[in-house]
């Protein structure tokens, strides 16, 4: 687990989130959660709605096209390791016990472009990637 998405006195959580920017772009940015809930020994964030969850594993090799996320969601990294790519060429690779927020979903009237819009996501390595998506 990357210990660098907390802050070192465990007051905030960082939160990965692929979005999409006012060019139509898919981009990265961090931003922090704080957690002022619980007890000392246990810090919370305040409670956030979610839609329902899937699990999904991907074989080996899988690679997807360019593509929106089709709502707002979690992606927890179980097994494997999973990299996002960018239409300007730069990626991510995240691995178990990480995670990203995916709301990197297609601009209001705009129609599907895969030269501009979206991301694509692999499975790395020799081992099935597992993901948890928890719907925002």
């Amino acid at each position: 687990m990357d210990l660098s998405r907390y802050d070192a006195c465990m007051d905030q959580f960082r939160q990965t989130i692929l979005f999409t920017d006012v060019d139509g772009r898919a981009r990265f940015r961090e931003q922090m959660i704080v957690l002022d809930q619980g007890t000392p020994q246990s810090r919370l964030s305040e409670l956030m709605q979610s839609g329902g969850f899937q699990l999904r594993q991907s074989p080996v090799g899988f690679r997807s096209e360019f593509h929106v996320s089709p709502h707002t969601q979690w992606v927890f990294i179980l097994q494997g390791q999973m990299e996002i790519g960018l239409q300007d060429g730069s990626s991510r690779t995240f691995g178990p016990g990480e995670h990203f927020y995916s709301a990197d979903l297609l601009p209001a009237g705009a129609i599907f472009d895969p030269q501009v819009h979206g991301h694509w996501s692999r499975q790395c390595g020799a081992v099935p990637l597992v993901t948890l998506f928890v719907r925002g």
